[in-house]
């Protein structure tokens, strides 16, 4: 049994939330990179560029690279031959995202009681965690800051199972179309499909974890990910919705066995502003 204690949890989150907001992943530059090389809209293209532009000056500035901060989901995998000490788990977490949003002078964008006040919890707390136990001794670390823009543009949709791959494709760029600029494109958009109703939303945003343009393992799920990929960016909306050939950088698709009488499916999309960050302890 290995113990790891709060204090260094905390401390690791809190560095990740700031970089995650500062410092967008080298895979997310390099996939706009390869977006100006393939957007042939002047409009898009130049959009693009400010985007590059506001990524170097955001990390060499150490500033935000939107002033939306995002609502902080931290994905853990936690290996079974751990032991936290000195504290609460989800305690420390939420400790770490209230240091690092403070420190790094990020926005506060939670609000309680969400259908009555919503009042600003001012710090960005509490945190959304998702929790897997997995073998080994080690913590693994996942910072997500989500941006409301995107989050909002979310989708889940039970369809029958008559409607099998055809209808997936369907929803899932029904769904990009109708969010248009709302999204912030160009974006990543991540599917979940299978499961229950809430695991296929959970595999839409752990989606979003992998490296940008990676294809999926699953042999299926890659060549849903590229009809996908392909039919979304005719749809012309472009980057920033002003028109263009690169509505979208990449698309991940994640599955999972269902029920026989169901085919859950799962959108949630990511902004241009992609970021993420993680650590393993």
């Amino acid at each position: 049994m290995r113990e790891i204690h709060c204090d260094q949890i905390t401390d690791t989150v809190a560095r990740l939330c700031i970089d995650a907001c500062y410092n967008l992943p080298a895979d997310v530059v390099s996939a706009l990179h390869q977006a100006l090389q393939a957007e042939s809209s002047p409009v898009g293209q130049e959009i693009l560029r400010q985007l590059l532009a506001n990524a170097d000056i955001a990390r060499q500035g150490e500033f935000p690279l939107c002033q939306d901060t995002g609502y902080t989901v931290v994905f853990l995998e936690l290996g079974q031959d751990v032991h936290i000490v000195g504290g609460d788990l989800q305690q420390c977490i939420a400790a770490g995202v209230r240091r690092g949003y403070r420190a790094g002078y990020l926005r506060g964008s939670v609000v309680a009681q969400p259908y009555a006040q919503r009042s600003n919890t001012r710090d960005n707390t509490p945190p959304i965690l998702h929790t897997q136990i997995v073998p080994g001794d080690r913590l693994k670390i996942a910072v997500l800051p989500k941006g409301g823009g995107s989050e909002n543009m979310s989708c889940l949709k039970m369809l029958p199972p008559a409607a099998g791959r055809q209808g997936v494709i369907d929803f899932v760029v029904k769904c990009v179309d109708e969010a248009g600029a709302n999204s912030c494109p160009p974006l990543i958009v991540g599917v979940g499909v299978g499961g229950t109703a809430e695991y296929a939303m959970l595999l839409a945003k752990e989606a979003l974890l992998r490296d940008v343009g990676r294809p999926s393992a699953n042999p299926e799920d890659a060549a849903l990910e590229a009809e996908l990929l392909e039919r979304i960016n005719k749809l012309g909306i472009g980057p920033q919705g002003l028109g263009g050939n690169v509505t979208a950088l990449a698309v991940h698709v994640n599955s999972h066995p269902c029920h026989m009488a169901s085919l859950p499916v799962a959108v949630n999309l990511q902004c241009h502003s992609a970021r993420h960050k993680e650590a393993v302890l």
